[in-house]
């Protein structure tokens, strides 16, 4: 029985892709459990630079089970609660993550997919895919950090129309309203994720890890605070290798090589 997610780790990125698509990858807490498990394993190898998270089939993921939900013969506080723990416990490990993630968005992406896939730092999204926030439309409200992420990239009045009207959203619109990095042809959403991560690799892992940091952080502290976090993780930049080698390349007014 294969595995309802597949790991290939090759030349310093691992790709974690969606493996049930005859439920159009929705996932069950088999499924986010083995997530957890393979991001937190991720998280600390330092042969992986970066990760990818894609689907197999017509569908990226359209977010949780609700027909093995409906079925588990417990009730709906039981299995929601049980489920979106371990849901959330994905999405902070890939906020956490000290290496970029990339959502290829092969196809539809709804539900707890759209919350996924907008956890990731970057998304691809073929042309020819569909987000949909899809919560709402079966009487559930968003999870997954969807509605921390969403009202940041779109603005909270984009937010809320997202959530109430529910209307499907193309590649076009995701990338007019800033839901998404890039937009692929049809069956090149993991081919332009793993060039975006090369493209990454060759950049100052340290800075990327500051920039991050900082970035999420800054919506949940004051200026004040923010001033001496920025100057704590400068510092730790400038005193890592790679800082040290950005700055005598740039007083030798050559190309520097990160990441040694």
């Amino acid at each position: 029985m294969e595995q309802t997610i597949k790991l290939e780790q090759k030349e310093g990125l691992a790709v974690l892709t969606l493996n049930q698509p005859e439920e159009f990858n929705a996932f069950g807490a088999d499924m986010i459990e083995l997530m957890v498990k393979y991001l937190t394993e991720i998280s600390t190898d330092p042969k992986i630079c970066g990760v990818i998270i894609a689907g197999t089939g017509k569908a990226f993921c359209t977010g949780g089970n609700l027909r093995l939900l409906s079925g588990c013969g417990k009730s709906y506080r039981h299995a929601f609660h049980t489920l979106v723990g371990l849901f959330h416990q994905a999405m902070i490990e890939i906020r956490r993550m000290p290496k970029p993630v990339v959502a290829a968005i092969n196809g539809l992406a709804a539900g707890g997919g759209f919350s996924l896939a907008l956890a990731c730092d970057f998304r691809v999204m073929e042309k020819t895919a569909i987000l949909k926030q899809a919560y709402t439309s079966n009487g559930l409200s968003i999870d997954g950090g969807g509605s921390f992420t969403l009202p940041r990239l779109v603005g909270s009045a984009r937010a809320l129309e997202i959530a109430v009207f529910d209307k499907p959203i193309s590649a076009e619109q995701a990338l007019a309203w800033g839901l998404v990095t890039e937009v692929a042809e049809p069956g090149r959403a993991l081919e332009r994720a793993r060039a975006m991560i090369k493209t990454i690799e060759k950049m100052p892992l340290t800075s990327f890890i500051a920039s991050k940091k900082l970035i999420l952080d800054s919506f949940n502290t004051s200026i004040e605070s923010q001033l001496e976090r920025e100057r704590e993780l400068l510092v730790w930049c400038a005193e890592s290798a790679n800082g040290r080698e950005g700055i005598q390349a740039f007083l030798e007014k050559r190309k520097p090589v990160f990441n040694k």
